[in-house]
């Protein structure tokens, strides 16, 4: 029995370290947004339970020109106010931006405690995420992004989108450290694969608790209360 005590102690001892280390070589954390930060209901859901519009109609302008908005080549406001008639939506443009931003404003505070705390042990945190200009500025603004993290890399403002080698070219270019000092976080498979073949440690994101054991299982044990 104290062979059997010994061994656990040790391979406890042995992932706490693994994890210290990997703070201490680890100097930023990318973190990606929806699936991650925020975890909502998609928005046509939503609106088809309160304007009896299916997502079936919404779903054209979403896989179509939307597309575009997420690389900054139109601008949402402009591409969107045709489609308000086959909606059902008789208010202004900025409404229903507002009502949409609004509705999946549910971010998992959890989350935004452990970034603080990483801040706080000098580790740089960054968003890396796929938005169109105005959801990145409500982002920045209203969820009050631009303070918690210490910088945000849009795909609107990038000119590319994940999981595109370039978007994740522009972002350690923009960054000035070496790939093996990032850790990226993101929730969709294509995503974490893609920077993984970039050269990124990449972590794919199931929940808060599997985040915080996946890190070398153990990873809130090295943060600074």
């Amino acid at each position: 029995m104290a062979n059997i005590y010994l061994q656990k102690t040790k391979t406890i001892i042995c992932k706490k370290l693994m994890a210290v280390l990997l703070i201490m070589y680890k100097k930023v954390f990318l973190f990606d947004v929806d699936g991650v930060l925020v975890h909502s209901e998609m928005f046509s859901d939503h609106y088809q339970k309160v304007h009896g519009v299916s997502r079936a109609e919404m779903s054209p302008f979403y896989q179509g020109v939307f597309q575009d908005c997420l690389v900054g080549k139109v601008d949402l406001k402009e591409v969107i106010k045709p489609w308000f008639q086959k909606w059902k939506w008789k208010e202004d443009v900025d409404s229903f931006l507002q009502e949409w931003f609004d509705f999946e404003n549910k971010v998992d505070n959890r989350m935004i405690g452990l970034i603080e705390k990483l801040r706080q042990n000098s580790i740089g945190c960054y968003l890396a995420t796929n938005q169109e200009k105005y959801r990145t500025e409500y982002m920045r603004d209203i969820m009050g992004f631009g303070k918690l993290f210490d910088g945000i890399f849009s795909s609107a403002e990038i000119g590319c989108k994940k999981p595109q080698s370039e978007f994740y070219e522009a972002v350690i270019h923009k960054l000035g450290v070496p790939k093996a000092d990032v850790l990226y976080v993101d929730d969709t498979v294509s995503n974490v694969e893609k920077a993984k073949s970039f050269g990124l440690e990449s972590h794919l994101f199931v929940g808060f608790e599997e985040f915080c054991k996946g890190i070398e299982n153990g990873l809130t044990i090295t943060i600074k209360l």
